[in-house]
């Protein structure tokens, strides 16, 4: 990819029935750059990571990924530059860590399949031999996991949502440092987050009121 991707979203806003979650949001973030997305709870932090990784449509707005010098991407091929970790993803309980990105390497037809999933693991403090079903996991370990899924390709563009959530002050500190090595690496990064420490790490800033 050429240069990088850069999101750019206009004017969007979003109700379901009666309820309007915002209205009016605007923003970009580019290569190397992080959008810290903050607000109080039910303020529509989730809705709008959604929306920007176009798992949801905005009921107003638009949203544009751009490839540096290749134009724009369109919407269907959004899902193949992005890794995403969200409070609602899913992993299998009944497989060990291994397992589990095996499977999602599979789905996605990730090259070098066994490498790049023993090195995901230990990059997030993972043991790539350990046997322990998920279902076994702390809180923690189930996070680092659920990281360790989102960075498996080596995706253009990092959603996190909510990333420390359940990570000890090390884990923490080693969050932080991955998203700074994911900036250095030129990756395009969206954060959502009512941690203050996390907040830091913004390059630019939505506020949503709720």
């Amino acid at each position: 990819m050429s240069g990088g991707i850069t999101i750019e979203f206009e004017e969007l806003a979003k109700r379901f029935d009666m309820r309007v979650v915002f209205r009016s949001v605007s923003g970009r973030v580019g290569p190397g750059e992080v959008l810290a997305i903050t607000g109080p709870n039910g303020s529509g932090k989730s809705t709008l990571v959604t929306i920007l990784c176009g798992l949801v449509r905005a009921t107003r707005g638009t949203v544009r990924y751009r490839a540096g010098s290749d134009g724009e991407i369109p919407r269907e091929s959004w899902r193949d530059h992005l890794g995403i970790v969200a409070p609602a993803m899913s992993l299998y309980e009944e497989l060990d860590a291994l397992e589990n990105l095996r499977f999602f390497a599979l789905v996605r037809g990730v090259r070098d399949a066994e490498k790049r999933c023993r090195a995901s693991l230990e990059r997030v403090g993972l043991d790539p031999e350990r046997k322990t079903q998920v279902r076994g996991f702390s809180t923690g370990m189930h996070q680092r996991l659920k990281i360790a899924q989102a960075i498996l390709h080596d995706p253009e563009v990092l959603f996190l949502d909510e990333p420390g959530a359940n990570l000890d002050p090390a884990g923490q500190g080693w969050l932080e440092e991955l998203v700074g090595g994911q900036r250095r690496a030129g990756k395009t990064i969206v954060l959502a987050t009512n941690d203050l420490r996390e907040m830091e790490w913004g390059t630019s800033r939505v506020a949503l009121s709720g």
